[in-house]
């Protein structure tokens, strides 16, 4: 699989100084590429980050900047240190859940009369609306209404839109309302999270045997699938026969 990044122009006017550019190089980077964590598209451990933040309200965090990573180079050092493969990224004393380093998240719970509800945070200024969020997110709301029913996806899934904190994930870990938890972005695809250490404690997610659970798994199957061109779809554009 091919990927493309657009990088953000750099100035390239004879000047030194703060100010908005006049000349400005946009350049675009097209590489190969396979999973992006060292174990593939395994389940991957996350800590949860209360000590440092990426991005705040009014920030740049919705947009894709040098300055948006710069901040989270030794936070990853020190989640690796401890055993993580990256942050996830908790915001304010409610601990909501944001994004993590490279990836959009996305949360699984199981209601009391068995309908699955498919959370996702809002995009309030902090979290980066990537293209594979939105595939991933399409995908799921045409399922939920009957416009494009995938195979082996839950019937029963409620997609909603709102704040998730991580005390409520702890909670329903503890009580196996948690169904999973994953991650999506252009490089990881769609990477499932087996637990996260959070205040000291690790919270497990549940998987299953390939890793992935009940609703990445379908999904991410449709999405390589329409990427591949093994699945017609409208999202593929032939530009040469």
């Amino acid at each position: 699989m091919a990927a493309s990044s657009p990088f953000a122009a750099v100035g390239t006017q004879k000047y030194i100084g703060v100010s908005p550019p006049t000349e400005a190089l946009l350049f675009v980077i097209c590489s190969p590429v396979g999973p992006y964590y060292p174990k593939g598209f395994k389940p991957v451990a996350l800590y949860g980050t209360t000590e440092y933040i990426r991005a705040a309200p009014g920030g740049t965090g919705a947009y894709k900047l040098g300055v948006n990573y710069a901040p989270g180079v030794m936070p990853q050092r020190d989640a690796a240190a401890k055993g993580y493969v990256q942050n996830l990224w908790l915001h304010g004393p409610e601990h909501y859940l944001t994004e993590v380093g490279t990836m959009n998240m996305f949360v699984v719970f199981k209601k009391d009369n068995g309908c699955m509800t498919f959370q996702f945070s809002l995009p309030d200024g902090m979290i980066l609306p990537g293209v594979t969020r939105d595939s991933v997110l399409s995908l799921a709301r045409d399922h939920a209404s009957g416009k494009n029913r995938l195979s082996k996806l839950p019937d029963n899934l409620i997609v909603s839109e709102r704040s998730v904190t991580m005390k409520e994930v702890k909670a329903a870990s503890e009580s196996g309302q948690l169904v999973e938890l994953f991650g999506a972005g252009t490089a990881a695809v769609i990477s499932p999270v087996d637990r996260i250490g959070y205040l000291g404690q690790d919270v497990h997610i549940p998987t299953g045997e390939d890793g992935m659970g009940p609703i990445s798994r379908p999904i991410w199957t449709e999405l390589v699938g329409r990427q591949t061109g093994t699945i017609p779809s409208d999202w593929s554009v032939e530009v040469t026969k």
